[in-house]
């Protein structure tokens, strides 16, 4: 290491079914990516069984980091501090990560640094030479505060203000179901596949994102959200089928529907106008109330984070909608990943800010 700007960070995440790690230089530059996907484990079950889960986390987390030391082409000694997520998540998961951490930062004699999950998908922005330079603001520079981030997840939905680094406040959250289960729920009820956001952006391809008028909860006055009622809506189309739809006039059942019908049932052209129906209106809400926020806050760049962020919809919203750069991180990295952990981990070691050999996991642990 030459100089704190060269220190090398160990990132560790295993909060749900991804069982990753990476290495990092100076808070920005990958020199190592592995991630072992459970997906194909979980597909059957329609989402995350997390008792599997944890088991499958002991079986791959140290082949995991071997290999990305090995990528990374360094010993333990070279690493300045591992970091590693402690939550939100789900408890077992967590576990895993925490106490392999735990054991590795201890026996190297090297500082341990614990990562809100959240905060993690946050800087998945800082990470260079994962994205191709903007018009006005290239990918090379770091993201300039005040700042705002959309954070939008499977588990997760919160719009927040960001200071400086570390300094976070929250401006809104969803009041319900987040927008990741929303696009997973709505996923299994059109029977389209697993993981849903996925699954609907390519189940909307073709689809007319106007053709059913799905209600938005704007919740006047604030920069929360709510996604339920949406699903409901959503789930009384599917079950109605032989709909009658209008770009104005919304939906209604025809006289002479035959009844509940299961998805299976309903014909794709149909399962695409719904699909891209709903995500439309899922990206409108969340593009618009980001816009007026970045202009209320007068923020000079809105961020992108979180799993949902790989959806092209909401990029394309957001690029259109905001009065200000927007940032949104490579596909590859919206979803959990040992870079982000690794990238958080940097500025907290730049501040000297630890976790003690008590550090325990906290599933339902809150960015602020």
């Amino acid at each position: 290491m030459s100089d704190i700007q060269d220190a090398l960070i160990l990132g560790i995440e295993t909060s749900c079914d991804e069982t990753a790690a990476a290495v990092i230089r100076g808070g920005r530059h990958i020199l190592s990516n592995v991630v072992a996907s459970q997906e194909e484990i979980h597909r059957k079950y329609g989402g995350v069984f997390p008792e599997i889960a944890s088991r499958q986390h002991v079986v791959t987390i140290m082949p995991v980091i071997e290999e990305a030391m090995q990528q990374a082409g360094i010993h333990y000694g070279d690493l300045a501090g591992i970091a590693v997520t402690y939550g939100p998540g789900l408890a077992g998961s967590l576990l895993v990560g925490v106490n392999v951490a735990k054991g590795l930062a201890f026996s190297q004699g090297l500082p341990l640094i614990g990562i809100n999950h959240l905060e993690g998908h946050i800087y998945s922005n800082w990470i260079r030479g994962a994205r191709p330079a903007q018009p006005g603001h290239g990918a090379e520079q770091d993201p300039e505060f005040p700042l705002l981030c959309l954070i939008v997840s499977g588990g997760h939905t919160e719009l927040i203000l960001m200071h400086d680094h570390g300094e976070y406040q929250r401006l809104g959250q969803t009041l319900d179901d987040a927008a990741g289960e929303a696009f997973d729920k709505v996923g299994r009820l059109l029977g389209v596949g697993y993981p849903g956001g996925p699954a609907i952006q390519r189940a909307a391809q073709g689809g007319d994102p106007a053709l059913f008028a799905f209600p938005r909860a704007w919740l006047p006055n604030t920069f929360d959200f709510s996604f339920s009622g949406l699903k409901t809506a959503v789930r009384r189309v599917v079950e109605q089928g032989n709909v009658l739809a209008g770009r104005a006039g919304g939906y209604t059942r025809t006289a002479s529907g035959p009844g509940r019908k299961t998805p299976d049932q309903v014909d794709s052209s149909t399962i695409a106008d719904i699909a891209a129906s709903f995500q439309e209106a899922v990206t409108d809400v969340l593009s618009r109330k980001t816009a007026k926020a970045a202009e209320q806050y007068q923020v000079r760049y809105v961020l992108l984070a979180g799993g949902v962020a790989a959806n092209l919809s909401l990029r394309q919203h957001l690029a259109e909608r905001v009065p200000c750069p927007v940032r949104f991180p490579p596909l590859w990295l919206c979803t959990d990943n040992g870079t982000m952990i690794a990238s958080a981990g940097y500025f907290h070691w730049m501040k000297g800010e630890f976790s003690g050999w008590d550090l325990d996991v906290v599933p339902s642990l809150t960015l602020i």
